[in-house]
């Protein structure tokens, strides 16, 4: 029997175990310590949580970050500056009563801080804002008072930065101030002819509103007969009155102030008289056949009820009848201004070739005759002496018009005013009657007409056009006229294009041109050869326009139009 080795046995049993129990051991451990890792993790981000809800990163905070914010800072900065700008917006009085002695001298009494602008040299000076001399800024006005101008106020203000309470009026707005008033027909187109030259210098830019200053007190009317030439002209006319808008400033996207007509050049006026009397004949459907006949000599007396009428109406009327009847196709005419309506003026002044007539309003109506028509002139006594320089102004519309007036009647006979001092007789001669000298309005009507028809026949001859137009000064005006146009649209043309619309305006004014210096008369045969080619000019150098400025050659071609048209011309 082969004896058992149990110590070997047990050795053998005994050194197994513990290799076993060791790997199960660090099997436990090892499961034990990443489990204690992820308690920790879990807790840890339970902490986090806890210590984020109250940290310095809660949202609030972030806010409070944010708020201070570089951006943040610049719009704080905008807001304070805006805010100092609108305290620092000045009001000063719409009439400076310190140059109130002589207004209408230097610098007008209306807005006096304000130094015009001139964007031609033939034309009247006006202000425009927003503009370089504003330095940006738009125009405001406090102006509501109407019987104390230094109680209304202006001011320039930043768009960015208006006065408080402001409203911001956009579009165009006309403001206009008289010395007189925007009634009276001489003193209303007076104020009025600036706008519409302005308006046909600006390819026909119409206002939204128009604002009406007397000596600074607000106006919120026209005269009708100045309204109805104002819309004819330039449009619909609506006047503001400031009262939706509050007790608070109103400020202009754009506004054109115009305070007075100085400085606008005789050929200029002449240019916005024909464009007045052509759109006002076009408004009231006045016709070439309405016109009459070419070698008619028409007279009117248009006379006026009250003060400075004709004492004795009827005699008056039998010398003008008497002395037409010895020239051959007179016809006399004898008509009121205050039973008309506008358009009957219009249609009676477009039939006139002779008007005479007492000093007043009603004479405004004589730029709505063809030019070179003739005016004849009465007054009472005591206006020769005493009236000054303001018995002149129809004489001075007359030349601004291309008129011809032919003199003046003072009446001899009447009472003297005792007082030395002007003012307390003024009244006196102002609101008189005027008499007549039947041999002097005898001699002097038949010189006029006279005059008269030898000036029709002469318009006959040359196709219903004066003969002046072809070797004297309307031929001038229009050469100058058609050069100004040409050398501001190839200016034009030099920094942009042109698009459809402008060029069938620019095509339309220059036909209109033609038609305000012709009438509406037929263009004589002897200048047609040449107007054709201009107008075929005309039409090759507008198409031009739509072309791009930095074609060089398109610019070769319209300098040698124009050195062409300039030839012509």
């Amino acid at each position: 029997m082969v004896p058992v080795n149990t110590k070997s046995s047990s050795t053998q049993r005994i050194s197994s175990f513990p290799a076993h129990s060791t790997n199960r051991s660090v099997c436990f451990l090892a499961i034990t310590f990443i489990t204690l890792l992820l308690i920790l993790f879990l807790l840890q981000i339970e902490t986090l949580k806890s210590s984020l809800s109250s940290s310095s990163f809660s949202w609030p905070f972030f806010q409070l970050h944010m708020d201070e914010s570089p951006c943040h800072d610049t719009t704080a900065e905008l807001n304070r500056t805006r805010s100092i700008l609108r305290d620092l917006v000045t009001f000063l009085p719409l009439k400076d009563v310190r140059v109130s002695e002589n207004p209408r001298s230097g610098r007008t009494w209306f807005m006096s801080s304000m130094n015009d602008t001139f964007e031609a040299l033939d034309d009247a000076q006006h202000l425009y804002f927003p503009s370089q001399a504003s330095n940006g800024r738009l125009l405001c006005l406090s102006a509501r008072d109407v019987s104390d101008g230094a109680k209304n106020s202006y001011a320039l203000a930043w768009r960015e930065a208006l006065p408080r309470d402001a409203t911001l009026l956009p579009g165009l707005t006309f403001i206009s101030d008289t010395y007189y008033d925007h009634g009276n027909l001489w003193h209303g187109i007076s104020a009025i002819t600036p706008f519409v030259s302005w308006h046909q210098r600006k390819q026909c830019a119409a206002p939204d509103r128009w604002v009406l200053f007397h000596r600074g007190e607000l106006r919120t009317r026209m005269g009708g007969w100045v309204q109805a030439v104002a819309e004819a002209a330039i449009g619909e006319v609506r006047i503001e009155d400031f009262r939706e808008y509050g007790d608070g400033p109103s400020c202009f996207e754009q506004a054109v102030v115009f305070r007075y007509e100085g400085a606008m050049k005789k050929t200029r006026k002449r240019q916005v008289y024909d464009m007045m009397r052509c759109k006002a004949r076009s408004r009231c459907g006045v016709t070439a056949e309405a016109v009459g006949s070419k070698a008619a000599v028409r007279m009117t007396l248009l006379l006026r009820p009250g003060s400075r009428s004709f004492k004795n109406e009827s005699a008056v009327i039998r010398i003008f009848e008497r002395e037409c009847e010895k020239v051959d196709g007179c016809t006399v005419k004898v008509a009121w201004s205050n039973k008309m309506t506008f358009c009957d003026q219009v249609k009676l002044m477009s039939e006139t070739d002779v008007v005479a007539s007492p000093h007043g309003a009603q004479l405004a109506n004589l730029f709505l005759m063809d030019r070179n028509s003739s005016i004849m002139e009465f007054y009472p006594r005591g206006w020769r002496e005493r009236a000054g320089a303001g018995q002149y102004v129809f004489r001075w519309m007359a030349d601004g018009a291309g008129m011809r007036h032919k003199g003046s009647w003072w009446d001899p006979q009447g009472e003297e005013c005792e007082s030395t001092d002007k003012t307390p007789c003024i009244p006196l001669y102002k609101n008189r009657q005027i008499g007549h000298d039947e041999v002097y309005f005898a001699g002097w009507a038949a010189k006029v007409l006279a005059e008269a028809k030898e000036h029709k026949l002469k318009e006959a001859s040359y196709g219903g056009r004066s003969p002046e137009f072809l070797d004297s000064t309307p031929t001038v005006i229009e050469r100058d006229r058609l050069r100004e146009e040409t050398n501001r649209n190839f200016l034009q043309m030099r920094h942009s294009s042109v698009c459809l619309l402008s060029l069938r305006e620019n095509r339309q004014m220059y036909q209109e041109s033609f038609m305000h210096v012709y009438g509406l008369k037929q263009i004589p045969e002897a200048p047609r050869a040449n107007i054709n080619k201009i107008h075929s000019m005309v039409s090759n150098i507008s198409y031009m326009f739509l072309l791009r400025s930095t074609d060089q050659v398109t610019v070769s071609n319209f300098r040698t139009q124009k050195s062409t048209l300039g030839n012509i011309i």
